[in-house]
């Protein structure tokens, strides 16, 4: 039976950033969902993904991008039969690592000028990226007509998800395929890369000149990457 692939989204995207890969991916015989990532949190992010990973049968593949990263590291290991995770410019923390920390552990992050706060009525916090930023900040290596789109229909993360610490690591018992762009203006390269060599990557690819939606704009490197994690190909018969 082949792998589900279970694709978490992040802060600042949705669930149609997956658009160019699930096809392919499931013209090789996998089902694919595309959790509408709440981005309320990591504790209850991860909960409502494992919930999603307990209503499947059979293997599971977790993709998270971003924020996602830090989303299906805390996945629960007994929610399913989870056999691999895909890092795509995601986090993958430590125990008591927040994105925050993550994100600020090396310079190069220049996401916190460009974001903007909406209150709520009852006192939390939501983040956006300006819409003016947002091509050059999150999404520089797609046209300009794509990422207004995007800016547009951007989901907002609560502020104090960022902040939220890893509790059990994922990565630490499952194997982990990293994927990420050069130019990450969000998550500095060099956190990347940090990343991948301590969770003893099987895979690392570092695109050159890709920006922090690589995904979107190499889709064919990460649905490669992902039917190797998958077990359903290499990366050099892709």
């Amino acid at each position: 039976m082949k792998p589900t692939i279970v694709l978490v989204h992040g802060a600042f995207a949705e669930s149609s950033s997956w658009n160019d890969i699930i096809p392919p991916l499931q013209d090789a015989g996998h089902d694919v969902v595309a959790v509408a990532n709440p981005l309320r949190g990591v504790p209850s992010d991860s909960r409502y993904v494992a919930d999603v990973v307990r209503s499947l049968s059979g293997p599971v593949v977790l993709v998270g991008h971003s924020y996602g990263g830090s989303v299906i590291s805390d996945v629960p290991a007994d929610a399913g039969q989870i056999v691999a995770l895909v890092y795509l410019s995601g986090f993958a923390p430590e125990v008591g690592e927040s994105p925050a920390d993550l994100s600020g552990k090396f310079p190069g992050s220049t996401l916190g000028p460009t974001l903007e706060s909406v209150r709520q009525s009852d006192g939390p916090a939501d983040l956006y990226i300006s819409q003016k930023h947002y091509h050059d900040q999150f999404a520089a290596d797609l046209p300009e007509v794509m990422t207004r789109q995007m800016g547009a229909t951007q989901r907002p993360i609560l502020e104090s998800a960022f902040a939220d610490k890893a509790v059990a690591p994922l990565w630490k018992s499952v194997p982990s395929w990293f994927m990420f762009g050069e130019l990450d203006r969000n998550i500095p390269v060099a956190v990347h890369r940090f990343m991948a060599e301590r969770a003893g990557a099987k895979r690392t690819l570092e695109v050159a000149g890709a920006s922090h939606v690589v995904g979107m704009s190499h889709a064919q490197d990460l649905v490669a990457m992902i039917l190797e994690a998958a077990g359903t190909r290499t990366l050099e018969s892709a």
